[in-house]
C-alpha cells in the first residue's frame, strides 16, 4: 500500500475519532499496522525433471535398462531408433581442442579417455560399454571446430580427461566394444546423450531448435530413468525471476506462459508475460535463464497459500509417471551423468 493513501488513513482516523482518545489510539495502531504489512510477495514455483537437452541417450536412463539386464546393444537399440552397429574406419585419428592445442588422438585411445569421465566407472558393464559405443561414434560425426578440430574437451562435445580418467572397468567396455560405431542406413549416426530424460527423451528438432530432424534421434518413452535429477522443483520470487529474464520483461514481470511444447513435455516456444506486452522466448533460451537443468516445466505462482497454474497452451497436460516395460531388444535401434562430472543444460555431446 503507497505512502500517500497510508498518510490519508492516519489523518482520517485521527479526524473521524478526536473526540475520543481511547478509539483514536486503536484507530491508529490499525491503521498503522495495515500500513506496516505488505501484500503477500508472488512465488514463481516451477516443477520439472530430467537434466540436459533431451536428445539421443539418458545416461541414468541407460544405468536403470542395464539394472534390469539389457545389453548395450539392446540400450542403443533404443535410444537410437533404427540404427545398427557398424564399424569405425580403421587408423581413425580424434583432433581434440585440449586448452589452446589442438591433439591428435587414435580413436581408441580417445574413447579411453572419455567413458570414465562421463559416466561412473561403478555403473553395471552394459551401461559403460553403451557409454563407449555412443562416445565413440559421435567423436567420428561431431565436427565443432570445423576443418581445425573434431570435438571440445569438455562439456560443449563430452568430456575427454586422458589417460588419469582410464579404469579398469572402463577400459574393459571400450576393449569390449572396439571399433563399434552406431549407423543408421549405413552411415555413421551421431549419438547426443545426455544425463537424465525424466522420463522421455526429446526429438532432436526441439531440442536444439533449427536441426534437421533425424530419423533415430526421436522422443522415446524412458522408463527405467530414476536418477536423482528424475524430477526437481524450483521456488523463487518473482523478483528474482524478472531480474533474470531481464530484456525480456516488458514493464512489471507477470509469469511465463508455455505455447509449445515437444513429444515430451519439454517447452518449444514460451512468453514471458508482462504488464505492458509479451515476450517470445524459446524453452532453451527459458531454461537457460532461469538457472534450470532442463526444459521440462511446469509453471504456477504461489501467492500465500493459494497456488495457481501458469496460462499453457500447448495442449499437453502434465505427463504420468513413465511405466516400465521389458528391456529392448532386436535390431540396433552429450550432458554426463551425476556422479562423473558436473552436467550441463548444453553438455555431454551438445549440439554443434
Amino acid at each position: 500500500m503507497g505512502g500517500s493513501l497510508c498518510a490519508r488513513m492516519l489523518f482520517m482516523s485521527s479526524t473521524y475519532h478526536r473526540r475520543s482518545a481511547l478509539r483514536l489510539i486503536v484507530s491508529t495502531v490499525a491503521a498503522l499496522s495495515l500500513c506496516a504489512a505488505p501484500a503477500a510477495a508472488s512465488t514463481l514455483v516451477i516443477t520439472g525433471a530430467g537434466d540436459g537437452h533431451g536428445v539421443g541417450m539418458s545416461q541414468d536412463g541407460a544405468l536403470g535398462y542395464a539394472q534390469h539386464g539389457a545389453t548395450y546393444e539392446a540400450i542403443l537399440a533404443h535410444y537410437y531408433t533404427g540404427t545398427a552397429l557398424g564399424q569405425a574406419p580403421a587408423g581413425a585419428v580424434v583432433r581434440v581442442l585440449v586448452g589452446a592445442k589442438v591433439e591428435k588422438i587414435p580413436l581408441e585411445r580417445y574413447v579411453r579417455g572419455v567413458v570414465s569421465a562421463e559416466m561412473p566407472s561403478s555403473w553395471p558393464l552394459a551401461a559403460l560399454e553403451a557409454q563407449a559405443v555412443a562416445s565413440r561414434t559421435y567423436a567420428l560425426t561431431a565436427h565443432a571446430g570445423g576443418s581445425r578440430f573434431d570435438v571440445y574437451a569438455d562439456t560443449r562435445s563430452q568430456v575427454y580427461r586422458g589417460v588419469i580418467a582410464e579404469t579398469a572397468q572402463t577400459n574393459t567396455a571400450v576393449t569390449a566394444t572396439a571399433g563399434q560405431i552406431v549407423t543408421y542406413a549405413g552411415q555413421p549416426a551421431i549419438t547426443y546423450f545426455f544425463a537424465s530424460s525424466g522420463g522421455e527423451t526429446e526429438s532432436i528438432g526441439n531440442s536444439f531448435l533449427g536441426s534437421a530432424p533425424e530419423p533415430w534421434l526421436v522422443g522415446v518413452a524412458d522408463p527405467y530413468d530414476s536418477g536423482p535429477a528424475y524430477d526437481w522443483k524450483l521456488a523463487i520470487s518473482f523478483g528474482a525471476a524478472a531480474a533474470r529474464l531481464s530484456g525480456l520483461v516488458k514493464g512489471t514481470f507477470r509469469g511465463i506462459e508455455v505455447i509449445k511444447r515437444g513429444v515430451s513435455p519439454r517447452i518449444v516456444s514460451a512468453a514471458v508475460l508482462g504488464t505492458r506486452g509479451d515476450t517470445n522466448v524459446s524453452g532453451p533460451e527459458l531454461a537457460a535463464r532461469l538457472g534450470l537443468q532442463s526444459t521440462w516445466e511446469f509453471f504456477s505462482v504461489e501467492n500465500g497459500k493459494t497456488v495457481t497454474a501458469e496460462p499453457d497452451v500447448s495442449a499437453q497436460p502434465g505427463p504420468a509417471p513413465a511405466t516400465a516395460s521389458p528391456a529392448p531388444s532386436g535390431p540396433q535401434g552429450g550432458a554426463q551423468a551425476p556422479g562423473a562430472t558436473e552436467a550441463t543444460l548444453a553438455g555431454g555431446a551438445a549440439a554443434g
